[in-house]
């Protein structure tokens, strides 16, 4: 048999009251849920507050200019039968767009593999590779960060003019990518050294060489920081106008300075920038959702390091 408790001077105590029920716990549950619900419907409010104009430019380059001239992209709730894909193929149709949007790859796509490649060769060697100047080297390579375009561009200007690569697709090329490269630089070399050495010494057992150490450890490890740079370099260069309007062939510009010809010759025609500016975003988008989860695994790789 149990004993029965004690109390003071012999008298049994009585048995324990059941706890009541924590109303400040329920309370703040519900305060918690009220408060996340209402996060989320103003994060849903704000998302749509900053996409409607970029959905009101997607409903404009539908509609045909007498439509858009007699009111607002807004008709399209009211009456969608007056959508239409007019607007595109004139535009496709124009030699001029059609030209700029090669110019536009023939640009991107090389001062983005070369940026690629030259920082992850910078940033394995200022990482990992012992040599004369490394850290006063990697010192100059971070402050060109600070430098702006603007201050670059007359002494470039200068410079290709007397080599030939003004107005020249090479020459925006070789200005991207020298200007690419700090960053790259950077942010790879910042990467790399996360690696474990003893990863690389093991390697280095089984008689790896340094170059196949780099492409066979380095590289795949460095996937993720590789697509992230990827991914911005990629957009830099696509949606870049300054640099283009300054450097490339004025006869085959790209798409940037293509659209801005038009308003410059047509004032604000909706009718041609609306379809031209869903065009260029085009391949941007599709870009950085090919390579999204790349992307995410590298932000959080260097939110975790």
């Amino acid at each position: 048999m149990s004993a029965v408790p004690q109390a003071t001077g012999g008298r049994p105590a009585r048995a324990a009251a059941p706890a009541a029920p924590a109303r400040g716990g329920v309370v703040a549950r519900l305060a918690s849920r009220a408060a996340s619900g209402g996060t989320r419907v103003f994060l849903v409010l704000a998302a749509a507050f900053w996409l409607l104009p970029t959905i009101g430019l997607l409903a404009s380059s539908f509609l045909a200019p007498g439509d858009l001239s007699s009111g607002g992209w807004w008709q399209v709730l009211t009456a969608p039968a007056r959508l239409t894909t007019e607007n595109y193929a004139h535009l496709l149709s124009d030699e001029r767009i059609t030209r700029s949007l090669v110019s536009t790859v023939l640009i991107t796509v090389p001062a983005t593999l070369l940026v690629l490649a030259l920082g992850a060769f910078a940033g394995y060697a200022f990482a990992w590779l012992e040599f004369p100047g490394r850290d006063a080297l990697f010192l100059v390579v971070v402050a060109l960060l600070v430098v702006p375009v603007q201050v670059a561009l007359i002494p470039v200007s200068e410079l290709f003019g007397a080599i030939g690569l003004f107005e020249t697709t090479a020459g925006v090329v070789v200005f991207h990518t020298a200007f690419g490269l700090p960053f790259a630089v950077f942010l790879l070399r910042n990467f790399f050294a996360e690696i474990p050495r003893e990863l690389l010494e093991a390697a280095r057992l089984d008689g790896a060489g340094e170059l196949r150490l780099f492409a066979r450890v380095v590289l795949p490890l460095g996937g993720p920081a590789i697509a992230s740079l990827g991914i911005f370099q990629f957009l830099w260069v696509w949606n870049d106008m300054l640099v283009a309007l300054v450097f490339a062939d004025s006869t085959r510009p790209p798409i940037t300075v293509a659209l801005q010809q038009q308003v410059r010759q047509f004032g604000n025609n909706i009718d041609v920038l609306a379809p031209g500016a869903f065009i260029s975003m085009v391949v941007p988008l599709v870009v950085f959702f090919a390579f999204q989860r790349q992307f995410v695994s590298g932000v959080l790789a260097g939110a975790i390091k």
